[in-house]
């Protein structure tokens, strides 16, 4: 049998009876570290083995506590063991979920027996009552991060924040979503006679040397209303029967124009460089993503963590060079992989019969000179020849587009539709292309981008 124990969160007070009888009537015991308030008074009672020598022999956390559960799980073997925790066992420690998944594969018994964790104590000092609604992430996980999950619309509790380059890192993470001055609070030694609070603003947290392994930082949460849940939230409401009438009639098919006047006014804003307009404007468009999720949840189509979801996976997939192990040279190397892992998507979802195509799939509804810019950008990717120029600034852009729809005017031709033609052309001579290729029994697609420029120039000087 293994005896797992948990040593509470400091003061010796606060070990649990039925641990403490296991101490005193145990010939020794086995704890992770010395490094606890406790530890000093159980030693006066029983035989204290620790393994802190294993943190000066291992390069990290992981390979040391896999060397402690497998130690602990062979003790186990030959007779009944006790380990102790700092704090509880089933509270932010990694050994015992090792030692049990270990011991149970080998047909030991494990006990897990219940304690006071750092958790009581923290949050008895900040005066906090965690039922309304509190995340726990570990300071090492955060620090990984580049943006913390989770909701900012409940308290965040980092406990482990033991070093000052540790605190750097978690705060580079939470000035991501919060605000440089929100306030926050460092709690050390909870659950023991040295209780330290020390309140003070975000960009201030790792401007002192004050951590140590008891160490837990308090984020409280966002004063506002100020996350995608709040917003899904009004949303949902607003649909409801108790809502708005206007809201509850919208489909998905009614906001179609909404949407396009959101999307030029953020449109608007970034021509205007205004980032206040920016930031209101972003807020209307999201009302729309809102409402058709909310609308797609209602009507049984999809829920919010399918969009996202979807997204996230897609985005991870097309970067390989970021997430995986393809190595690119540049902008360049990303586009040309971008469309090879999109070819390669529609064919295992069954899309390549439906997609005739590199063009296909850029909504129709663009205005001309957009989704013109877009098929030559996708089409410059695959071969397509753009032709040498100086340097252009926007403004010389501009008075050469003006001059054109000024011609335009003058012979009572129509630009958008002029256009929309020269595009549709473009992509008659892709498809063009690719059966000519298909002809010689190769894919168009298949071929170095020397062969296809070859094609694409053929092709113009018949034009």
């Amino acid at each position: 049998m293994i005896h797992i124990i948990g040593l509470g969160p400091g003061d010796p007070e606060l070990i649990t009876r039925r641990t403490w009888t296991l101490i005193t009537e145990a010939s020794e015991i086995l704890v992770r570290t010395r490094e606890h308030p406790a530890v000093d008074t159980v030693a006066r009672h029983t035989v204290v083995h620790s393994y802190d020598h294993l943190y000066e022999s291992h390069d990290d956390f992981t390979a040391v506590y896999a060397a402690i559960a497998a130690d602990v799980v062979a003790r186990g073997q030959q007779g009944d063991v006790i380990y102790a925790v700092p704090g509880a066992p089933s509270v932010a420690e990694m050994t015992p979920q090792l030692i049990r998944k270990q011991a149970e594969a080998l047909g030991i018994p494990v006990t897990l027996h219940p304690a006071v964790s750092f958790l009581e104590p923290t949050f008895a000092a900040l005066g906090e009552d965690p039922i309304h609604g509190v995340q726990i992430v570990d300071a090492q996980t955060l620090a990984n991060e580049r943006h913390p999950r989770g909701s900012q619309g409940m308290g965040l509790l980092i406990p482990q924040l033991y070093s000052r380059l540790l605190a750097g890192d978690v705060k580079l993470t939470l000035m991501n979503v919060y605000p440089d001055d929100h306030p926050v609070t460092l709690i050390s030694g909870a659950g023991s006679p040295d209780l330290r609070l020390r309140r003070m603003p975000l960009y201030e947290l790792d401007r002192s040397d004050d951590f140590d392994d008891l160490t837990t930082l308090w984020t409280p949460p966002l004063a506002r209303p100020a996350t995608y849940a709040d917003l899904q939230e009004i949303i949902a409401h607003l649909r409801a029967p108790d809502g708005c009438p206007w809201d509850r009639k919208q489909t998905h098919q009614s906001l179609r124009p909404y949407l396009l006047e959101e999307t030029y006014e953020v449109l608007d804003a970034l021509d205007a460089e205004d980032s206040e307009a920016l930031k209101e404007e972003l807020g209307d468009l999201l009302i729309q993503v809102a409402l058709h999720v909310q609308i797609a949840t209602e009507e049984g189509e999809f829920k919010l963590p399918d969009v996202i979801s979807h997204v996230v996976e897609k985005l991870i997939r097309r970067h390989p060079h970021v997430f995986g192990d393809v190595s690119v040279r540049n902008a360049e190397d990303v586009a040309r992989n971008w469309e090879a892992i999109k070819q390669e998507e529609r064919k295992q979802n069954g899309e390549a019969e439906k997609k005739k195509t590199l063009l296909d799939g850029i909504p129709a509804a663009l205005p001309a000179l957009s989704r013109a810019q877009t098929y030559v950008s996708r089409l410059s990717r695959v071969g397509y020849p753009l032709p040498a120029s100086a340097p252009l600034t926007e403004a010389e852009l501009g008075r050469r587009l003006l001059a054109l729809a000024e011609l335009a005017e003058v012979w009572d031709l129509d630009a958008e539709a002029a256009l929309r033609t020269e595009s549709a052309r473009l992509r008659d001579a892709l498809i063009e292309l690719e059966r000519q290729a298909a002809e010689q029994g190769v894919d168009f697609m298949a071929l170095d981008d020397e062969q296809k420029r070859a094609m694409w120039l053929q092709w113009l000087l018949r034009k």
